[in-house]
């Protein structure tokens, strides 16, 4: 098991728009992640990296060989690349928590007539997969991507009270030549990083368990 403690000193920007948080207080206890399985062509043993916002109210993940592409240089094999992760959120007693919002970044380069995907569903083990929320791209583009996939508060799912589930994060990104030319062009989407600057954000929404 991969335990990886809360970063104390880590600043976590806000990329999407203003979050509805819920009116629970965040649990003062310093929260920890124990990253149980990594799985996938997107993250390879050791290119995935967890820590925890010094306030509890956030998790990054940090990609390091995130990387789909189709054309010159390219495998077919590269055209789809995903991460299933398994983690243990060590929830602090007489909490709960969900999954409010989840901010993605990375870089993209698709030539004129190619297209690319970033998808990702969330789920609690033991709970039936979530429909994977889609965010669409088409060439040509040359720059920084970010997307957002957000949950109205009342339709959050929560973890059970006093259970151990594992949080289960599938991400997926995917690069289509369309009417791009792939024996002279090579387009890619990533969501990796060699600086620790690109990286996915996961909101945490907390709730007191009712004694």
């Amino acid at each position: 098991m991969l335990n990886l403690l809360a970063a104390g000193t880590m600043a976590l920007s806000m990329l999407g728009g203003p979050i509805i948080i819920p009116t629970d207080p965040v649990p003062p206890q310093r929260i920890e992640i124990d990253v149980i399985t990594v799985n996938g062509s997107g993250c390879p043993a050791g290119t995935a990296a967890v820590a925890v916002a010094p306030d509890n109210t956030a998790f990054t993940v940090t990609y390091s060989e995130y990387l789909a592409q189709v054309g010159v240089g390219a495998k077919p094999t590269d055209a789809r690349k995903n991460c299933q992760l398994a983690l243990q959120v060590q929830v602090p007693s007489g909490f709960t928590y969900a999954i409010l919002q989840a901010d993605y970044r990375g870089y993209a380069f698709l030539a004129s007539g190619a297209t690319a995907t970033q998808r990702a569903n969330y789920y609690f083990q033991g709970n039936s997969p979530t429909v994977y929320k889609s965010h669409p791209f088409s060439g040509p583009l040359d720059d920084n991507w970010q997307t957002t996939d957000t949950s109205e508060v009342a339709s959050l799912v929560y973890a059970p009270c006093g259970e151990l589930r594992y949080l289960n994060i599938n991400t997926e990104l995917r690069v289509a030549a369309g009417t791009s030319d792939i024996t002279k062009t090579t387009s890619f989407v990533s969501m990796d990083s060699t600086d620790g600057s690109i990286n996915t954000t996961y909101h945490f929404a907390w709730k007191r368990c009712n004694a």
